[in-house]
């Protein structure tokens, strides 16, 4: 096999961000858990947003996130994911090109009419992010959008959890996976959210043993994956299931764990604005350090400075003085 063209292809849900900073109060009246994800439909979205302020609009989703971090740190980058025909799709495609990522995916036909999807980002006083996401467009996405050429030209192909709502999409997951495997690449799965693991608990369990190499998640959403509130155990389980697992701890930093050996890496504390975009800032920067071949601690260290540097703004991608370099 040939020398990957890119060092990371990410697959993800390709959604438009609306964020706003709201009172604590509006979380609670809307019904969601403070930090949750929310899956709504379009008139649930339009309520929302006649509530709120919004502050921004721009392209979003985690796995484009991570993609984006990840180029802006000197990685190769391509990103598989579903627009619409509209405005926004154009929008968003134009957005991650211009980041200099490569983005084959074919836009759903307009006469589909189904939207792109969108991701209401409520941000309350401490930072924390409550997410409503219409996933519109992104629940099309099916095996038939997993190109063969670009999993074969990534070295990583990353995953992200929250695609995996669909079956067809599940599917795709699984195809992407075969297709790496087949090619000598390495699969990597972020679980997204806990509720996320909640909703198919059964079929992460069988994908993280079956097709991942390497796995991020937060303490949280480990925990939830192995049915445990013992996170030594949490870390015992996934070690025996994946060549390299790394988990989150907010202010904690990180835990590394690669063939019977467990890196604890510390993390500077920052002052927090918005905590969206943290996880998949931190992927980025560890990825970003695998390519460029650093050791697992340095790559912890690159995910620890990533994420620091994007919660302590608004929004999840990098503005123009972010100059990380893996």
């Amino acid at each position: 096999m040939s020398a990957p063209k890119h060092d990371l292809l990410c697959i993800g849900n390709a959604i438009v961000d609306v964020l706003a900073s709201v009172d604590p109060s509006v979380i609670a009246d809307l019904g969601a858990a403070p930090g949750s994800m929310t899956l709504i439909d379009a008139a649930t979205a339009q309520d929302i947003e006649n509530r709120i302020a919004v502050e921004r609009v721009a392209g979003g989703g985690s796995g484009a996130n991570t993609a984006v971090v990840a180029a802006r740190m000197g990685a190769k980058v391509s990103y598989l994911g579903k627009v619409a025909e509209d405005q926004a799709g154009t929008h968003f495609a134009q957005d991650i090109r211009d980041q200099g990522l490569t983005f084959p995916s074919q836009p759903l036909a307009a006469s589909e009419e189904i939207p792109t999807a969108r991701c209401i980002v409520l941000v309350t006083p401490d930072g924390q992010r409550t997410m409503f996401t219409y996933l519109g467009a992104c629940t099309e996405f099916t095996p038939a959008d997993v190109h063969e050429d670009t999993v074969t030209d990534a070295a990583i192909t990353y995953m992200e959890g929250y695609l995996y709502d669909k079956p067809h999409a599940q599917a795709a997951f699984e195809h992407a996976a075969t297709l790496a495997r087949k090619a000598g690449r390495q699969v990597a799965l972020t679980l997204s959210d806990t509720f996320c693991v909640g909703r198919h608990h059964a079929a992460f369990r069988g994908l993280v043993a079956g097709h991942v190499d390497i796995l991020f998640a937060n303490e949280a959403e480990l925990l939830a994956l192995y049915e445990t509130a013992d996170f030594e155990e949490a870390l015992r389980q996934v070690a025996a299931e994946t060549q390299l697992a790394v988990v989150t701890r907010s202010e904690k930093g990180a835990v590394v764990i690669s063939k019977g050996e467990r890196h604890d890496v510390p993390t500077t504390p920052v002052k927090v604005v918005d905590t969206t975009g943290a996880g998949d800032a931190f992927a980025a920067g560890f990825l970003a350090g695998l390519s460029k071949q650093h050791d697992l601690v340095t790559c912890a260290k690159l995910g620890n400075q990533a994420a620091g540097a994007i919660i302590t703004r608004f929004g999840a991608r990098p503005q123009e003085d972010f100059s990380l370099r893996a």
